[in-house]
């Protein structure tokens, strides 16, 4: 009914970009919550409003730190092959205290968005042209292990998407929605994979074990892939209402501001006299060109355990915000500082995601400098349309303690999950295990840690370690979002 005032919105549209905008507008619909079956007029009302909202009318934040709690969780329908947020799901929102079920969900989960990317992978689908009838069907076709269990004759070369795991001491399991099968692990030598982290296993099912031949990752998909299947749907957070991916006007703002700058700086050993003095050289440097942020990474702490961790930090804090306040460029900007507390730093045990330091401990710095930012570990960061990871935990020596830093970059991307460890290696609090995708990829992924410093672009993703600050020299990492160039600086 486009003639009455209702619907005039849709009169000035061509009747080529009718259909378009159709799509566009059952797309909003379908993200509203729907009480029925039956769609009212006012749903479509919002849907139609939403769709006609000028670029102008909406916020677009050009920076914006995203704490772990603040990420929007969106569940995978396979009904319906779309992520639905939480809110239209019948789970409950997120709690501290998860329930048993929250703990049964984080693997669903997981398992559930590397499901759906496999199956989208061409090693999964039929090409589209063929030139043999026999060509038609999949290279690989994926198998659950309910289809093994059910069959009690051999299983000849299959592949099973499932999760490691040792449900017997020295026995290795693989598990999946439908069941679980032991493995035999005799003829598997290399690589690098972890309880707990997902696979491909390729194999042959007899005598009620899976016989496995070789694994693999689940494999990786670029943003753009994952985007171009699911839209413009913000899985990342902030304030924009869809993926900043999408926005023209964000683009355009990320290529004129050329001196946008990131520092990374890892393990700020607060309680040394050098680290705070080479703090000095270092803002003393960028002074007359502050960067956009500088973000520092605990632990805030070379001895971080005793009676008197708090007092001493406290303390510490207050020795970098004094020089922080000598040098007006950085001290006046704003968001210029952001902390990141590490895996010691005064907090709630070693649980992930962790909270920001406690408001007790950074009060003073704060008041000092009041444009600082005190975030979660792990965080998110936008950047106009650009969106980066940072990750403080020893992580690399929990995987692979003699791996080359190429193939731990994999594995994180392959698992979509920072840490595709055990729960009693790596705890996480069950219902905010969302918090710790990395799907989709992001464009820039901060892993801070102790181990040697490295670069690694995996999946259009770059992947940086900055090191430890004390051990490497004082070395850090100098990130420029306009030219995506990398630089280590000392």
């Amino acid at each position: 009914r486009s003639g009455n005032s209702k619907g005039g919105t849709f009169q000035s549209v061509s009747e080529g970009e009718l259909d378009d905008v159709i799509e566009n507008v059952i797309d909003a619909v379908e993200k509203q919550r729907l009480s029925s079956n039956m769609i009212e007029q006012p749903t479509v009302e919002a849907a139609v409003q939403e769709c006609s909202r000028s670029p102008d009318e909406t916020t677009e934040d050009v920076f914006n730190i995203i704490g772990a709690f603040d990420i929007p969780r969106y569940i995978y329908n396979s009904e319906r092959k779309k992520f639905l947020p939480l809110s239209m799901t019948d789970l409950p929102g997120p709690s501290l205290f998860g329930t048993a079920r929250d703990k049964a969900e984080l693997f669903r989960e997981r398992y559930s968005i590397l499901q759906q990317r496999t199956h989208r992978h061409e090693l999964f689908t039929p090409s589209p042209i063929v030139a043999h009838p026999d060509d038609s069907k999949s290279k690989f076709q994926l198998k659950t292990i309910e289809t093994l269990l059910g069959n009690t004759a051999k299983v000849g070369e299959v592949i099973v998407l499932g999760m490691i795991t040792q449900l017997k001491e020295g026995k290795f399991f693989l598990e999946d929605p439908t069941g679980v099968v032991q493995l035999d692990l005799s003829k598997f030598h290399s690589g690098l994979y972890t309880e707990s982290c997902f696979v491909l296993a390729e194999g042959w099912y007899e005598d009620k074990v899976f016989h496995v031949n070789a694994f693999g990752f689940p494999p990786t998909e670029p943003s753009a892939t994952t985007r171009a299947f699911y839209g413009n749907i913000n899985f990342f957070g902030g304030p924009s209402s869809s993926s900043v991916k999408a926005s023209a006007k964000l683009k355009q703002l990320e290529e004129e501001n050329e001196d946008a700058m990131f520092v990374f700086v890892s393990d700020v050993w607060l309680d040394q006299a050098e680290v705070l003095e080479k703090l000095h050289t270092m803002f003393s440097g960028y002074s007359s060109a502050p960067p956009t942020c500088f973000f520092f990474c605990g632990n805030f702490s070379s001895a971080p355990y005793g009676k008197n961790q708090i007092q001493s930090l406290k303390g510490s804090l207050k020795a970098l915000a004094d020089i922080i306040c000598e040098y007006p460029s950085i001290h006046k900007r704003y968001r210029s500082i952001c902390v990141v507390p590490g895996p010691e730093d005064p907090g709630p045990g070693s649980i992930l995601p962790r909270p920001p330091l406690a408001e007790n401990i950074t009060q003073e710095f704060r008041q000092l400098v009041p444009f600082s930012v005190f975030t979660t570990n792990p965080c998110r960061v936008q950047y106009c349309t650009q969106e980066i990871i940072i990750f403080r935990e020893d992580l690399v020596n929990k995987m692979c303690r003699n791996c080359v830093a190429s193939q731990f970059v994999k594995t994180i991307l392959s698992q979509g999950h920072l840490t595709p460890l055990p729960l009693y290696v790596s705890p996480v609090f069950w219902a905010f295990d969302y918090s710790l995708r990395v799907y989709p990829v992001p464009d820039l992924l901060i892993i801070a840690d102790k181990y040697d410093p490295f670069t690694v672009t995996n999946t259009d993703c770059l992947c940086i370690n900055p090191g430890s600050f004390p051990r490497s020299g004082f070395s850090f990492k100098v990130f420029t979002p306009p030219t995506r160039q990398l630089k280590t600086g000392k």
